[in-house]
């Protein structure tokens, strides 16, 4: 899909206050480590990843997303009455029931006029929240919009901390599918787009192309229940086999759709996974691993809010300039994978 008077108006971002490294994870887990003999300083290792963030107690996923929200509008000076859709695009929401941007939409004291739901992809729901909203402008159906999302890790770690320390049955090989799951941190992210007509920022969506390959939705998996809380159960090497192979052919439609050469782009952000994960992305793309700007090893994997929140934290820090070319480059389970082309 192409697109011509999409705008990027400003995005928002809130990091939780807590920090929890991985080290300190290891040692709650030291009963576990002696046990099975494992080597203090792998999840670190392994991962890239030095600390997750995780909110305080009792914050809901509409929390920090009405806080990126709010943020993503003051930047962008647009009047609040003038959004005219409002997604929450999280793994995390605050109940089954009403649509998580319900509560979004009362905190940032939105229009009733608003168009309001939830939309949820695993973690690439965001980048999906975008391409919904560049759908409705280029139809001029709205003139702009606001995506958010809030991801809340606490309770998937709780719970499988516990998990890892009270089940005495795990083995050295049944516990590699947890260990995903304490690579994942909690955070927000928001973005304003508008119609160029509406408001110009001078940053422009250009296009996405998209990837299924559902044969593997097996590869991730995780839910709730009432006596174990939230778990997951994570194929990692495999799934990061499938999820390259996915991301190769949806990069060869990218390039053909925008009619971008990879040399031909400044910056990339990417799904945050981990550091074996970012290597062997660029090395099958093809990509100058200089470009990509990473969050990695200060928040972890924040679900739907890494890709968005990374080039977030970008511009915040002045990495962008006008004229430079982005790719967003999502992967999430499923498999399916999202690529996304910006004129900044």
């Amino acid at each position: 899909m192409r697109y011509e008077n999409v705008c990027l108006a400003s995005f928002g971002s809130a990091i939780p206050p807590i920090e929890l490294s991985s080290a300190a994870i290891e040692e709650e887990l030291k009963p576990l480590y002696e046990r099975l003999k494992l080597p203090q300083g792998r999840l670190e290792l392994m991962t890239g990843i030095k600390q997750r963030r995780l909110w305080s107690p009792g914050t809901k996923p509409s929390d920090g997303a009405a806080k990126a929200g709010k943020q993503a509008l003051a930047t962008s000076g647009i009047n609040p009455a003038d959004i005219s859709c409002l997604i929450f695009t999280s793994v995390s929401r605050d109940m089954m029931e009403p649509a998580t941007a319900a509560f979004v939409h009362r905190h940032l004291g939105l229009p009733s006029s608003c168009l309001l739901f939830d939309l949820s992809n695993a973690c690439l729901g965001f980048i999906n929240g975008m391409v919904m909203l560049a759908n409705m402008i280029a139809l001029g159906q709205i003139r702009a919009g606001l995506v958010v999302a809030g991801e809340t890790a606490e309770d998937l770690i709780h719970s499988t901390l516990k998990h890892l320390l009270t089940d005495t049955g795990l083995t050295r090989k049944s516990v590699k599918p947890l260990f995903a799951s304490l690579t994942i941190g909690s955070g927000a992210v928001a973005l304003v787009m508008t119609a160029q007509s509406y408001h110009d920022s001078g940053h422009y969506l250009r296009g996405c192309t998209f990837q299924a390959n559902s044969a593997y939705n097996h590869l991730c998996q995780g839910g709730q229940n009432a006596e174990q809380g939230t778990l997951m159960s994570t194929d990692s090497e495999e799934l990061l086999t499938r999820g390259i192979e996915t991301a190769a052919s949806c990069w060869h439609n990218f390039k053909r759709e925008l009619q971008w050469k990879t040399n031909s782009i400044d910056h990339f952000f990417c799904h945050q996974v981990g550091r074996a994960h970012a290597e062997r992305l660029f090395s099958t793309l093809q990509l100058d691993p200089n470009k990509n700007f990473e969050t990695l090893s200060q928040l972890g994997n924040v679900g739907s809010v890494s890709a968005p929140i990374t080039m977030a934290l970008a511009v915040e820090q002045g990495v962008l300039s006008v004229g430079q070319r982005v790719a967003i480059l999502g992967i999430g389970s499923g498999i399916n994978s999202l690529m996304l082309g910006v004129d900044w």
